[in-house]
C-alpha cells in the first residue's frame, strides 16, 4: 500500500471515528505501528489532524476530507458520470459548476467536448473569442484553473474566501457574483442526498453558495456516486423538487430511483 493510499485511508477512518488509535490502526491497515506513527505525524504536520499520545483526533466535530483525499474514491463512476452530464449540455449554454470531485470530472468531460474533433478544432478560429461553446460559471478554484487554458470554455470565476480542504470560494464577494448571472443549468455535487431533507453538503457556507447555483438556473442537475444518496450532511442545500435531473452510478438501488422519479426526478443511473 503506498503512502498516498494509507494515507487516504487514515483519514477515512478519521472522518468516521473522530479519533485513531496506533495499534488499530495498523492492525486496519495492514503495516506496522511505526509506519502509522509516521503518517500521522506528516499529515499533523499538514494540520489535517491532530496527533494524541497513542493516536490522533479530527480538527473538530465537523470532519471532511480535503478534495486532493477524496479525488481517487469511485473514479471510475464519477467520470462515467461526468461524460452523462456533458452530453446534457446544449451548445452555448451558460453551466454552473460548485466545487467538489464529481464536479471537477464534469468541468474536464466539458473541456474534452469543447475540444471537438480535429477538424472542428482546424475551422475554429481562436480569434473569435466572442462565441465560445460554452460559459462556466464556477466558485472552485481548481475548475477554474482547468478550464482557464480552454480557448472554447468561457471561464467566469466568483470571487470570495477560498476554502482550502475544497479550494471554493465562498462568502458574500461570491454571492455578490451569483446574483449578477442568469445560468441555463447549475451541476451540482453534494455529500449527501436524503428523500426527506434533500441535498446537503458539510459546510454551511458551502450550502448557501450552492443553493444559489440552483435558485439562479433554469435546470438543476445533481451529481453523485450512489453512495451518498440517503446520507446525510451537516448543512441542507435544497429540497429535492428543485432538482431536474440526478445523474449516478449503477449501484443506486431500483427502491431508491423509483422514490425519485415519483418525485418527479429524471434518475439517470450509468
Amino acid at each position: 500500500m503506498s503512502k498516498h493510499d494509507r494515507w487516504s485511508k487514515l483519514l477515512e477512518l478519521l472522518a468516521a471515528e473522530g479519533r485513531l488509535d496506533v495499534d488499530a490502526a495498523a492492525v486496519a491497515l495492514g503495516v506496522s505501528p511505526a509506519t502509522i506513527r509516521r503518517d500521522l505525524d506528516e499529515l499533523a504536520e499538514q494540520q489535517m489532524l491532530v496527533r494524541t499520545r497513542g493516536g490522533a483526533v479530527a480538527h473538530g466535530v465537523s470532519y471532511e476530507l480535503p478534495l486532493r483525499y477524496k479525488s481517487s474514491r469511485h473514479a471510475s463512476e464519477k467520470q462515467r458520470i461526468a461524460a452523462a452530464v456533458a452530453e446534457m449540455i446544449a451548445d452555448g449554454d451558460v453551466v454552473g459548476l460548485n466545487g467538489g470531485t464529481t464536479t471537477t470530472e464534469v468541468a474536464r468531460a466539458l473541456a474534452l467536448r469543447a475540444g471537438g474533433s480535429r477538424s472542428e478544432r482546424q475551422r475554429w478560429d481562436p480569434a473569435d473569442a466572442t462565441s465560445p461553446l460554452f460559459t462556466v460559471v464556477t466558485n472552485a478554484l481548481n475548475i477554474a484553473g482547468e478550464l482557464a487554458v480552454r480557448p472554447r470554455v468561457k471561464i467566469v470565476v466568483t470571487g470570495g474566501v477560498a476554502r482550502p480542504q475544497t479550494y471554493e470560494l465562498v462568502g458574500p464577494l461570491t454571492v455578490g457574483v451569483l446574483n449578477e448571472v442568469v445560468l441555463d443549468v447549475a451541476v451540482l455535487g453534494v455529500d449527501g442526498v436524503d428523500p426527506e431533507l434533500g441535498l446537503m453538503t458539510h459546510q454551511e457556507d458551502e450550502a448557501s453558495i450552492s443553493r444559489l447555483f440552483a435558485e439562479r438556473a433554469r435546470r438543476v442537475i445533481v451529481v453523485t456516486d450512489s453512495s451518498k444518496m440517503g446520507r446525510r450532511a451537516f448543512a441542507k442545500i435544497c429540497k429535492l423538487d428543485r432538482v431536474d435531473v440526478l445523474v449516478t452510478d449503477s449501484a443506486l438501488p431500483g427502491e431508491t430511483a423509483a422514490r425519485l422519479t415519483e418525485a418527479g426526478i429524471t434518475v439517470h443511473a450509468v
